[in-house]
């Protein structure tokens, strides 16, 4: 007779627990939402520590070059539907894209042409550890084919979160955080609502321009409740938006990652019907242009160079909005490819981010 699994019998336990006290104290569910000042440049770095060497200190708020504050750049990842390849080779006479459903004029078009700001975050919570020997090597293996342009930073999460590397172009740097990564804790929470808003926050400090800012969650649970004293989910995604940032995720699958986080995801959905709050990385993957990529640990170093070719296949997009209202509003983004273009070959995808916040006077 096999041996019952004790995650399993763990996890069904903890999910119980969590929907009698849902039902039983609705009120533990309540958070308070935080409209936070959007500073670019600013020092949001509390709780935190930044070990980067002087020469790749994120520059100060003077130093960083500016660009017309009305010029919208917008990356678009094109996929063949059927097999999920990478279209590459096309023009900017290829795409359309429109804002609020009026057709804008595409004023700048490349491809690969900017270099990339990454931040790693690294889960450090919940009942299983997302980040073992083979993830961490994956890990690895990627951040050091990435171009000598491209900066990266690692931000480790639980209950709260930690900068472990402030953006550097310096690889032995981000190794030496990759290996400094804090112990993985049971008995702590998966906050993604705290980590997203500490990620905004940070991310409007990287040298690359909107549209080139990534985060990447390494995790094994893709959805939470609000955990208190944090901003809520809702917050956290409006700053996600306004950073600009792609948001993506490798999952490392496993048999019990697949419990838990289908406990996760089920427990949300009952908790909806009471208007619990939760975050949902797959939705801020959906609405930046990003993706989740799941694979089994010993394979993740083949889905870690997927996604990383796939940032490197992106087109570079910007238009100057036909609105000329200066009003803070968000902004429906609509990106696709020609109908010429469509009808002469097999089924086309366009991953790009789907809404962006107007600039305010």
């Amino acid at each position: 007779m096999k041996h019952r699994n004790p995650t399993l019998l763990f996890l069904l336990l903890a999910s119980a627990s969590v929907l009698f006290l849902f039902f039983l104290f609705p009120s533990l569910w309540s958070v308070t939402s935080q409209t936070r000042e959007r500073r670019v440049g600013a020092n949001n770095t509390s709780a935190q520590t930044q070990n980067s060497s002087d020469a790749d200190k994120v520059p100060a708020a003077a130093d960083i070059v500016k660009v017309d504050v009305d010029l919208v750049t917008v990356d678009a990842l094109v996929l063949q539907k059927n097999t999920a390849r990478v279209v590459g080779g096309l023009k900017k006479e290829d795409f359309v894209l429109y804002e609020d459903g009026t057709k804008q004029e595409i004023t700048h078009f490349g491809q690969d042409s900017l270099p990339l700001s990454v931040l790693l975050l690294i889960d450090r919570g919940g009942c299983l550890d997302p980040f073992g020997s083979h993830v961490h090597r994956a890990a690895s293996d990627a951040i050091s084919r990435l171009k000598p342009e491209d900066e990266v930073a690692v931000m480790t999460y639980h209950d709260t979160t930690r900068l472990l590397q402030g953006f550097t172009r310096d690889r032995a740097l981000v190794e030496d955080a990759l290996n400094q990564v804090p112990p993985h804790d049971e008995e702590a929470d998966h906050c993604l609502n705290k980590l997203f808003a500490a990620a905004a926050d940070y991310m409007v400090r990287a040298s690359n321009p909107v549209g080139r800012r990534v985060m990447i969650a390494i995790t094994g649970v893709t959805r939470n409740f609000d955990c208190p004293n944090g901003p809520s989910g809702k917050a956290a995604s409006q700053a996600i938006f306004e950073s600009g940032s792609v948001v993506c995720g490798i999952i490392p699958k496993t048999d019990d990652q697949a419990i838990e986080n289908g406990i996760m995801i089920w427990a949300t959905r009952i908790g909806k019907l009471g208007n619990a709050p939760y975050i949902d990385i797959q939705t801020l993957a959906n609405e930046t242009g990003g993706e989740l990529l799941a694979d089994k640990p010993e394979n993740l170093n083949t889905t870690f160079q997927t996604l990383m070719d796939h940032l490197r296949s992106r087109y570079n997009l910007a238009f100057v909005s036909s609105n000329k209202k200066r009003d803070g509003t968000t902004r429906k983004l609509k990106i696709d490819v020609s109908p010429s273009l469509q009808k002469s070959q097999t089924r086309l995808v366009v991953k790009a981010r789907r809404s962006y916040v107007a600039p305010r006077s």
